[in-house]
């Protein structure tokens, strides 16, 4: 079992920025692909950003060269900086992590392992 917790989320203006955490813990979670999704109200969940176990980053177009993302295994902790917010990225931001880099990067969303239970941000116009 891999336990994940967020942490971060907020009320902030257009164009601000927040910082988004997640805390893993159990299994040896250096194994694992980690990802962030997000799903606004009345939208499906969609994939944000992804960090692999070798080091690679991947971005969905709409955030990419907004967001960072970033991982520290020794601390088992994976992040995601956001700046540049728009009001469109309003959502409830999961943490997730799974073994296979495909199902994040393709937000197979039924076969994602792990799941947090996710942190609102809230972008104000």
């Amino acid at each position: 079992q891999v336990q994940l917790v967020e942490s971060g989320g907020g009320l902030v203006e257009s164009g601000g920025s927040l910082r988004l955490s997640c805390a893993a813990s159990g299994r040896t979670t250096s194994t694992y692909h980690m990802g962030w999704f997000r799903q606004a109200p009345g939208k499906e969940r969609e994939f944000v950003a992804a960090f692999s176990v070798r080091g690679g980053t991947y971005y969905d177009h709409s955030v990419k060269g907004r967001f960072t993302i970033s991982r520290d295994n020794a601390e088992a902790t994976v992040s995601l900086q956001m700046n540049s917010l728009k009001p469109e990225d309003t959502a409830v931001y999961y943490c997730a992590a799974d073994p296979d880099l495909v199902d994040l990067r393709l937000a197979v969303i039924g076969r994602i392992e792990y799941w947090g239970k996710g942190t609102l941000v809230t972008v104000s116009s």
